[in-house]
This record gives C-alpha cells, sequence and structure tokens, in this order.
C-alpha cells in the first residue's frame, strides 16, 4: 500500500494547529513544522517502517528553504506517494484579530514591510502578513484552500477530516454555499451569485428551515429561475471539468452564494453535489448552517 500523506501548510494563525489534531485524531502520524530539508529522507524512513499514513505541517518558520518544498512534493508523487496538499488561509482582518486576542507573536514580524498607514503595533503585524503571503503564494497554487476566516474550531476539524476521507479520485469537488453579507470565501475556484433568484426568506412557514428541507427544495424546485440558474452552472462546470482534471487539480471549490446562507445556495450545493457525485468525488460545505 502507498503512503499516504498529507501536507499542511498556510498563514500563520490560520489553524494548521486545528488542522493537525483533526488528522492526529484520524490515525495519522503527525509532525509540526518540520524543516523542509528533512523532508525527502523523513519520508524515506517512514517507507522503511512501512507507514502508511503521515501528516506534516510546514510554514514561514522554516526558513529560506521553503522553496524547495514543491519541487520535492512533485518527485515524492513520482515515487508513488498520495499527496493529499492544504492550504489554510484567512482574510487579513481575521488574522489581525486572532493576533490580538492571543497575544502572539507573528514569525515574520521583524522583517521590513511596506505599510505606512496604520499605528505602528498594527503596521508591523500586517506587514507581516503580506510578506507571509508572497513567501507561501507557490505552495497555496498547488493546494487545495480551505478559508478559516469564518469557521470555527470544530467546522474546521470536519472540514479536514472529510477532505482526507474523499476517494483519491482524479478530481474531488467541494460545493459550498455562503453568505454574501459575510463576504465570499477566499478559497472558492469558482463563485456563482444567486441572490436574484426567488428567496423562501418572504415566505414565514419556510423562513426557519433550510435548503436541506424537502418544503424549501419542493419550493424552488417550482421556479422556472432557479432551474435555469442550476442548469447554467452544471453545464458550465461539465464544459470544463475535463480540463481542470487533465491540468492536474486535485480539488476544485464551487462557491455558491446568497444572501443568508441558508436557503437558495444550500438547495443548489445540495443538488449539485448529488449530480456531479456520480462521476467525480464531491463534497459538501455550509459556511453558514455547519456554524450554527
Amino acid at each position: 500500500m502507498n503512503l499516504e500523506l498529507v501536507l499542511i501548510t498556510g498563514m500563520s494563525g490560520s489553524g494548521k494547529s486545528v488542522a493537525l489534531h483533526a488528522l492526529e485524531d484520524a490515525g495519522y502520524y503527525c509532525v509540526d513544522n518540520l524543516p523542509p530539508e528533512l523532508l525527502t529522507p523523513f519520508i524515506a524512513l517512514q517507507h522503511e517502517q512501512k507507514a502508511q499514513r503521515v501528516a506534516i505541517a510546514m510554514d514561514v518558520r522554516s526558513g529560506v528553504s521553503l522553496p524547495t518544498v514543491p519541487l520535492q512534493l512533485e518527485a515524492l508523487k513520482s515515487d508513488g506517494v498520495l499527496l493529499r496538499s492544504l492550504f489554510l488561509d484567512a482574510t487579513t482582518d481575521a488574522l489581525l484579530r486572532r493576533y490580538s486576542e492571543t497575544r502572539r507573536r507573528h514569525p515574520l514580524s521583524n522583517q521590513e514591510g511596506r505599510r505606512t498607514d496604520l499605528p505602528d503595533q498594527q503596521r508591523v503585524l500586517v506587514q507581516a502578513i503580506e510578506l507571509e503571503r508572497e513567501l507561501l503564494a507557490d505552495l497555496r497554487d498547488g493546494a487545495d484552500v480551505i478559508d478559516t476566516s469564518l469557521i470555527r474550531p470544530a467546522q474546521l476539524q470536519s472540514y479536514i477530516k472529510s477532505l482526507i476521507s474523499a476517494p483519491q479520485s482524479s478530481l474531488t469537488l467541494v460545493f459550498e454555499s455562503f453568505a454574501f453579507k459575510r463576504g465570499v470565501p477566499l478559497d472558492a475556484d469558482f463563485v456563482f451569485d444567486v441572490r436574484m433568484l426567488p428567496n423562501p426568506h418572504y415566505v414565514p412557514v419556510l423562513r426557519p428551515l433550510t435548503g436541506r428541507d424537502a418544503p424549501v427544495a419542493e419550493w424552488l424546485r417550482g421556479h422556472e429561475d432557479v432551474a435555469r440558474m442550476y442548469e447554467d452552472i452544471e453545464q458550465f462546470l461539465t464544459r470544463w471539468l475535463d480540463a481542470l482534471a487533465r491540468d492536474h487539480r486535485s480539488y476544485v471549490t464551487v462557491a455558491i452564494g446568497c444572501t443568508g446562507g441558508q436557503h437558495r445556495s444550500v438547495f443548489l450545493v445540495e443538488r449539485l453535489a448529488h449530480s456531479f457525485g456520480t462521476r467525480w468525488g464531491a463534497l459538501t460545505r455550509h459556511r453558514e448552517l455547519d456554524a450554527g
């Protein structure tokens, strides 16, 4: 059996320790902050010990050797390692809030930055975050991105476990519902705005329900605009998913947003995941519902 490797990278303060704990609970042998120079020999050692599942967390604390990681990952995949790369991200505002709450020091806080329009302490932190985004850009491009800005640790653990339990297909689709009033997810590859569709929120009997409930689903199916939106999204994805798979994409996140993230977006996410799950790996996330 080939070795399964989950690499966790991402922004400092985005929840990498939570993700690593979720993988440890799932039976992975976990290593935090492994120096990039040790990645290849460490995996070789795991092969010798006949390990099956390993998770490694890396971030900017690894220093100047971080740019070597993408090439090492390609070499490991060529050697038969089953790689899943996860990148945890969050908005700058969310990261600022977390650092303010914990009073921890950012690992790049001594680096020189660019911003000059903020109070000194906050400016240093924003500069460090901007520099970190630049240093991690290559790792982000090749990974499945999870936006942790608005989700709780328990949600993140659930998302991590669902991703690693998905079958190793050529492409896994993540359909995500969200509320525009709380911001667009950073992890979205495609974003569809369905706020123009008929809204069950204004039907008193449907308001407390969600798009998962049969009365809401039946009501939405009765509107031609909803059917047309579903068909348009389905046709767009059907046209381009083969090309994305040929481009060696492992994950594609399709985010569908409405005003409150309760009815229309949830209904369409569930329906699309059911449809595309017959051919591709398909997962669902409901950012606002899962937070309840």
